[in-house]
């Protein structure tokens, strides 16, 4: 075991052979220990965890979203087909939803560098989805010790296995199909440790299960739409299965206790929610594809923010966030026209995850993601 620690998340790119030949699948069996180094960052957190003593069951909503959890569990390798390969020599994502098009720099690209900036900006995304992940892993785990209801708990845990599966799916995605990796952006980092490091259970609760896994949540279904690789699809429906089921549970369990906060507690909140959703808009900008690209990343920025797809994209990633923000009530008298500035305030009346479609959340798992 090589374990080597840094001060910082690493900048640079990390690349991958890619396996789509004979024997592919052996690969992880013909690797050891001494095959592998583990980059780590120390975080510290002072997380304050409770007991429960009741074990009894106070919310028949979570402790079915508990069941559901357990009952569509699905498996990397034997619900996912890898022998599906999506050919390198195609754009991976629909060009008509790239901001570039008709931009100087990027129409200057031969055709050749044009699909590897498709290829790079796909692998982007993706890497930013599974640190997310790990996020979420990470702060399911502390919400299992710090929680304080016996449910909760129970939930948790249960969340904490379903990150880990997104966690490995992404990145066996990444390495064996695409072949590379980006480091984490930093907007979402800032973000990761600000949840993680905060000692109160409920800010976990918001930051991770309202703001990053339901913006998430919609990113994942524009991508289903806009991806061309089938396996790519597959992964990203059984993602979805779960992810919504999460934001169901933290909406369903935040309404409840904020009603609980004063006032000036709902606003700290509050406040927090928004600064989370402005940093979550800028990590939407792939600042690290367009250095390696050599563009100007504050001109590629600029083209981005102007395109009117990017800002339609931009927008519809918060059509679940801010009906939810208002269902829990976190949607302040005072940070309104903040929202409002941002344009985003128009969806707070949109359908939001408070009201459960059983339905849709308990659909069989096996043959849907064909």
């Amino acid at each position: 075991m090589q374990i080597k620690r840094l001060d910082k998340a690493p900048q640079d790119i990390t690349y991958y052979e890619t396996w789509d030949g004979p024997g592919s699948d052996d690969l992880e069996h013909r690797m050891t220990t001494q095959h592998v180094e583990d980059v780590v960052q120390i975080f510290q957190t002072p997380l304050t965890g409770h007991y429960n003593w009741d074990y009894s069951s106070a919310d028949g909503r979570i402790r079915k979203l508990y069941r559901l959890g357990k009952e569509l569990n699905w498996n990397a390798d034997f619900d996912v087909d890898w022998s599906q390969n999506f050919p390198k020599s195609e754009q991976p994502m629909d060009q008509n939803f790239n901001p570039f098009q008709g931009w100087e720099p990027f129409e200057k690209l031969s055709d050749e560098e044009k699909l590897r900036f498709g290829w790079h900006n796909l692998a982007w995304m993706l890497a930013q989805f599974m640190h997310g992940e790990q996020g979420a892993l990470l702060v399911a785990s502390q919400l299992a010790s710090c929680a304080p209801t016996y449910d909760a708990k129970l939930y948790a845990a249960s969340q904490t296995f379903d990150e880990a599966r997104h966690v490995e799916v992404f990145t066996r995605y990444l390495q064996e199909k695409v072949g590379m990796m980006y480091p984490v952006n930093p907007n979402l980092k800032v973000l990761l440790d600000k949840i993680l490091s905060d000692p109160r259970w409920d800010l976990k609760f918001i930051g991770m299960q309202i703001i990053i896994e339901g913006l998430a949540l919609a990113a994942f279904n524009t991508l289903k739409l806009t991806a061309k690789d089938p396996l790519l699809k597959d992964i990203i429906t059984l993602v979805i299965r779960d992810e919504a089921r999460h934001v169901t549970f933290g909406v369903n369990y935040l309404e409840d206790f904020v009603s609980t906060l004063t006032q000036e507690e709902k606003e700290e909140r509050a406040h927090f929610a928004f600064e989370a959703c402005v940093v979550m808009r800028e990590r939407l900008i792939a600042t690290e594809v367009f250095t390696e690209f050599g563009w100007e990343p504050e001109q590629a920025r600029e083209q981005v923010l102007a395109s009117q797809i990017m800002a339609q994209f931009r927008n519809l990633l918060f059509t679940r966030i801010v009906p939810n923000l208002k269902r829990i009530g976190l949607l302040t008298d005072s940070v309104r026209p903040r929202f409002e500035e941002l344009g985003i305030l128009q969806f707070e009346n949109l359908v939001d995850d408070g009201e459960i479609d059983w339905a849709e959340l308990s659909r069989p798992l096996y043959n849907e993601a064909s």
